[in-house]
């Protein structure tokens, strides 16, 4: 039933998107000036923009010089060893709260890992920030909450782990674009971190936005791990959005051991599908040098889904990463929102309830109808699994959540969707409900970050590699798999060529970088990993343009 809902564009909104459409024209067209002067210098580096598009589908296939995957790092590894002793903060990682205010998460003490297991008493340890805006000296002090958490398996043989302490401090009163040090830590016995530094984001503004975000997924902990994230840290990144699958730490026994690329292939026999909880503080070890200093704004994949008996599931994600949930009004770290400068990003759960009955839908509703496009012009969602993807590997397989949500964000005007989950990279053309559509966002798939489970190289369109109806069986929601009812694969499953929404896929390791330029113009660049070393070399790049005018969302009619 269509409702219309919406008393807030009055005549005062009407001119003021007016007048905002009518900057965005002389803006855009100042732009593209610039552009085409920088390209003009060298048309081999021409950077196409969304503007020309639809594209034709484009496949760059394996290289098979290349290794499809890595062996896991092992825990003695330098990046992931303790070099902390007694109660010395490790693992420190920022995350943002607000525009002025940003989390400070840490561990102390240690994990245990047995049959029997004592959970250490989070009170024992302070938590404290100190921070200020001139190395050493610190003028202001802020304290938080610790907690524990336990992973515990009543089996035969599994062993179970109960946490170090994981303290969570919200610092505020941030000025917005300035350098802040800061030690964290428990000043009485005493025992404070090292200092650290990071640079605080733009207000909101249609005028001001973060210099580099960095989109990664599907990390894990491999060589070609270090090589995506050394890589990434070379790009110099502003914040990080991390789109699920962070640790793999469920690629193992509770014994440790050796990772498996498939646990089911490997451990038939496991009662539960087995964590080895030590590859987590491996994982905050190996990630400090990064997060410490740069804030990283994470989502649930379903390798954090780590079940327990009695239906307990998340303790890790949900006890060792601080998120704006409060913040942002959600009250779960399943799904939030937050501001960049300029851009509003949106992160969703695939792993809990998206049923347009469920609260994740009321919320996602009640955030989109407060979001003011005059503020924060860009308008960006991300969230584990893809609902475009035309490899076989989870292929359809979170078709369902698409089509509870999809209407809603088209209807809102989002403008770029990141996932991963897929281990191999895919750009689409605009597109909404299949058909390309000039106002549908671009999606993005960047699962590329370098886990255990290898690179995704079959397409479903290959012959031989359509999955069946039975394949790919999300690990929460229903079934939704279907059949195109129009296009080229009319009556199908799968296509028998390249879709036309999907605009180039290659299979291989990377990340990516956006680069929001102005209220209109975004540089999206995704970075291979054999490419670190060779100057100005990207595996794909391209502006994506947003159309105001054409493209103004429909705020009379929510469905």
């Amino acid at each position: 039933m269509i409702k219309t809902q919406f008393s807030l564009y009055s005549k005062q909104r009407d001119r003021a998107m007016h007048k905002y459409c009518k900057l965005w024209r002389i803006t855009s067209l100042v732009l593209f000036m610039v552009i085409n002067t920088v390209v003009g210098s060298d048309q081999a580096h021409h950077i196409p923009t969304t503007l020309e598009g639809p594209f034709k589908p484009a496949t760059r296939r394996f290289d098979p010089s290349l290794r499809r995957g890595s062996d896991d790092l092992p825990m003695d590894h330098p990046r992931l060893k303790k070099n902390v002793t007694l109660n010395f903060p490790e693992q420190i990682a920022l995350a943002i709260s607000s525009p002025t205010a940003m989390w400070v998460s840490w561990v102390t003490g240690d994990a245990q890992i047995g049959k029997n297991v004592t959970p250490l008493d989070p009170s024992k340890v302070g938590s404290e920030v100190w921070y200020g805006k001139k190395s050493g000296k610190y003028t202001s002090v802020k304290k938080g909450v610790a907690e524990v958490y336990s992973q515990l398996y009543p089996f035969q043989g599994l062993l179970n782990y109960t946490s170090g302490i994981i303290h969570h401090v919200r610092i505020d009163g941030l000025k917005p674009g300035t350098k802040y040090y800061y030690k964290c830590g428990d000043s009485s016995i005493p025992a404070m971190s090292e200092e650290q530094a990071f640079e605080t984001l733009p207000l909101p503004s249609p005028n001001t936005y973060p210099r580099r975000i960095a989109v990664i997924g599907d990390l894990g902990l491999t060589s070609n791990t270090t090589t995506t994230v050394d890589h990434l840290i070379q790009n110099d990144p502003s914040m990080i959005v991390m789109v699920g699958d962070l640790s793999y730490a469920n690629q193992y026994l509770t014994t440790g051991g050796e990772g498996a690329s498939c646990f089911s292939c490997a451990f038939p026999d496991a009662p539960i599908r087995e964590t080895y909880q030590p590859r987590w503080d491996g994982w905050g070890r190996f990630m400090q040098p990064l997060t410490s200093r740069v804030p990283m704004m994470v989502i649930e994949g379903n390798h954090e889904i780590e079940p327990q008996v009695a239906g307990i599931t998340f303790s890790s994600y949900l006890a060792r990463f601080a998120v704006p949930s409060e913040e942002s009004g959600s009250k779960t770290n399943f799904y939030y929102s937050f501001d960049a400068g300029g851009v509003h990003f949106i992160m969703l759960g695939a792993y809990v309830d998206y049923n347009a009955t469920g609260s994740q839908y009321a919320w996602l509703k009640d955030d989109l109808h407060q979001l003011d496009r005059l503020v924060t012009p860009w308008l960006v969602a991300a969230w584990h699994s893809p609902w475009y993807n035309s490899y076989s590997s989870h292929y359809q397989e979170f078709e369902c959540m698409r089509q509870e949500m999809e209407a809603l964000l088209y209807q809102y005007g989002v403008d770029i969707v990141f996932s991963g989950h897929v281990h191999a990279y895919e750009r689409m053309n605009r597109v909404y409900n299949y058909t390309l559509d000039p106002c549908g966002p671009v999606y993005i798939t960047v699962g590329d970050g370098g886990n255990i489970e290898k690179v995704d190289v079959d397409f479903a369109d290959d012959p031989g590699k359509c999955p069946s109806a039975g394949d790919n069986i999300p690990e929460f929601g229903g079934v939704c798999h279907l059949n195109f009812s129009s296009g080229p694969a009319k009556g199908k499953f799968c296509w028998n060529e390249q879709p036309e929404w999907s605009a180039f896929r290659e299979s291989s390791f990377g990340h990516g970088i956006l680069e929001v330029l102005n209220s209109t113009y975004a540089l999206w660049t995704w970075h291979r990993n054999q490419d670190t070393y060779k100057e100005d070399s990207h595996g794909d790049q391209i502006y994506i343009v947003r159309q105001p005018e054409l493209c103004t969302p429909d705020l009379n009619v929510i469905s």
